[in-house]
């Protein structure tokens, strides 16, 4: 029998900054409307709102004196470590992310030489055919990332992948929009190798798409809500059209999911675990309702592991930190054993969507 070559997880590793902000750090913002104008509601009232539409009740912020490629870099190190691999065997440093390393006080993004250069530099690889890049991509980054290193893997150009994704989107958030409290900090890392098997594990299949014709717009750089701010900085931020987002997210996530499982002839009760990017706590369990309605089933309990009531959205980190949580005991009652399969899916900017079906081996 013919053993085939499959993208297996063989090591995880996350860091999650140590400062916490609660939302009532944000008591003291003055917080704008789209038209320039101070908002005419309490803050507390704002808060409150924001709350119940998101689930979010606190986030991390990274360290004054670390940047995206210093956590990357931490979260890779667990990963090589948790994998047991000798890090100058491995052929690609692959890294998601959307800013760069954006410096405390700044929101200048900086990305020449790419994130990957850079903590391929910190984890002291002298190899050099470790090839070192980047995706940018929005929040699917780092899925997307994972799916590029399955096709060098099944291809044979490479063994042993680290496939990481970090942000610190804390200072490209503009203080006076209130969907700055969605935004938080964090990385994380798996390394990926190829694995022959007679039977299918690890990744199975995978399905992305891009709207860009209609949706490239809804989350971009844009200039602070306050105009005095833009007159004196000319700073740009990440602005989000949120309602036109979660409807977007609504009617295409749960489809491109199905279109992934039908592609690796899965049904969704084979399916143990979703894990899905943390945007938005109330739009998840929309996502997760629709994705059952297609089946005419009813949503298990517990299938649906969340971290954004107390990580916020830290973008292209969000799904990998989930995946090492679950792995390292750290997320009960949630865990992943050997055999099952679970659903990882990302929407965000692009407007972008995908999915992978994986097996665990």
């Amino acid at each position: 029998m013919n053993r085939t070559i499959y993208s297996v997880i063989t090591g995880t590793g996350s860091y999650i900054p140590e400062r916490v902000v609660k939302n009532e750090e944000f008591l003291s913002n003055t917080f704008f409307d789209t038209n320039g104008k101070p908002l005419d509601k309490d803050n507390q009232e704002v808060i409150q709102k924001f709350l119940e539409i998101t689930t979010i009740s606190e986030r991390r912020y990274a360290a004054d004196d670390q940047v995206t490629s210093d956590i990357v870099h931490l979260a890779a190190e667990k990963a090589i470590e948790s994998a047991g691999i000798d890090r100058e065997t491995l052929d690609y440093v692959i890294v998601a992310h959307n800013y760069g390393d954006v410096l405390h006080g700044s929101n200048r993004v900086d990305m020449v030489p790419c994130l990957a250069a850079r903590v391929k530099h910190k984890l002291g690889i002298k190899n050099p055919f470790t090839v070192a890049h980047d995706v940018p991509f929005g929040c699917p980054g780092w899925v997307q990332a994972m799916i590029q290193a399955n096709y060098f893997l099944r291809s044979g150009d490479a063994k042993r992948i680290l496939v990481a994704g970090g942000d610190i989107l804390s200072r490209v958030s503009d203080p006076h929009d209130r969907d700055c409290m969605i935004f938080a900090d964090g990385a994380a890392a798996v390394i990926l190798e190829a694995q022959e098997s007679d039977e299918p594990v690890g990744m199975l299949a995978h399905k992305t798409r891009s709207d860009t014709f209609l949706y490239s717009k809804m989350l971009q750089a844009g200039p602070s809500l306050n105009p005095a701010e833009y007159a004196e900085t000319g700073n740009l931020y990440i602005r989000m059209n949120g309602r036109r987002l979660y409807m977007y997210a609504l009617e295409n996530v749960p489809t491109a999911i199905k279109a992934c499982l039908d592609t690796a002839n899965l049904h969704l009760s084979d399916i143990s675990k979703v894990l899905i990017h943390q945007a938005n706590g109330k739009m998840d369990d929309a996502i997760l309702e629709r994705l059952y309605s297609l089946y005419g089933m009813e949503v298990p309990e517990g299938v649906m592991p969340m971290t954004i009531s107390w990580l916020g959205n830290s973008s292209v980190a969000t799904v990998p930190t989930l995946l090492d949580l679950i792995l390292r005991g750290q997320l009960a009652p949630h865990e992943i054993k050997k055999g099952d399969t679970i659903v990882i899916a990302s929407v965000g900017a692009g407007m972008n969507i995908n999915a992978i079906a994986y097996k665990m081996a």
